[in-house]
């Protein structure tokens, strides 16, 4: 989790590059992300976290960050439901789960240990989700044998 190093620093500092401001006539959500990249990355929010991540916006920088609070309180309701930002963790693309090697372990060891009636109370198809996220497999960190 070497990028939480950077707690201090906004995304458009870190994830060049730079984004220019968004269009006048741009969504809420669209000018959301942009007002984020500008905020100190110790300063996000698990709701904030849980909207960049829903927008694969500097995953790299952000999963990390929705690691650190997944690992304390899986569940964590971030902005809509409890275990929201889980979900939204999961749903990242692989891609972007094999630039953080081992982190995508960590989260999995926390999802199989989850009680079986609170993944029961997340939404219609959370469970399949978050089974399918366990099941894949550890991407090879480099220099690793096949």
């Amino acid at each position: 989790m070497d990028r939480l190093l950077h707690l201090d620093r906004t995304l458009d500092e870190l994830d060049l590059p730079c984004w220019t401001p968004p269009p006048p006539d741009a969504t809420r959500l669209v000018r959301k992300v942009h007002e984020l990249r500008r905020v100190p990355l110790g300063e996000l929010g698990p709701a904030d976290l849980r909207t960049l991540i829903s927008q694969q916006v500097a995953l790299p920088y952000v999963l990390p960050l929705a690691v650190r609070l997944l690992l304390k309180e899986p569940l964590l309701d971030a902005y809509f439901y409890e275990g929201d930002l889980l979900l939204a963790a999961v749903n990242a693309p692989a891609s972007a789960w094999a630039l953080l090697p081992g982190l995508g372990a960590r989260l999995c060891t926390v999802i199989t240990t989850l009680p079986a009636a609170a993944v029961a109370d997340l939404p219609r198809g959370a469970a399949e989700e978050l089974a399918l996220f366990a099941a894949r497999p550890e991407p090879p960190r480099s220099g690793s044998v096949h």
